[in-house]
């Protein structure tokens, strides 16, 4: 899944926050398969938080307090689906014969 020298941006966060990479040409090889169902699970989250969203915004209903934590599970999906787009579009580059 990497080209020669090139680290994947794994879907998940090492100690203190700080990113991690992946380096390896086995794209069937056991962490890439992991880091592939991580951002399958991250991305179908994404998609039910949105709709929780969306219903929450055409409701009356909500408190406070649920729209509070309906932004925090929004902000970490975010950044979950925000990763995933980076380290797929550093791949696609990566793979890209014209991207110098």
């Amino acid at each position: 899944m990497t080209a020669r020298n090139e680290l994947r941006l794994l879907p998940w966060s090492g100690p203190e926050g700080k990113p991690c990479y992946l380096s390896t040409d086995d794209e069937a090889g056991h962490m890439s398969r992991l880091a592939d169902n991580i951002e399958a699970v991250q991305l179908g989250m994404a998609a039910e938080l949105l709709d929780q969203a969306l219903e929450a915004l055409d409701g009356e209903g909500s408190t406070f307090e649920e729209m509070r934590l309906l932004t925090e599970k929004l902000t970490g999906s975010l950044r979950d689906v925000l990763r995933v787009a980076v380290s797929r579009g550093h791949l696609l580059a990566a793979s890209d014969p014209h991207h110098s």
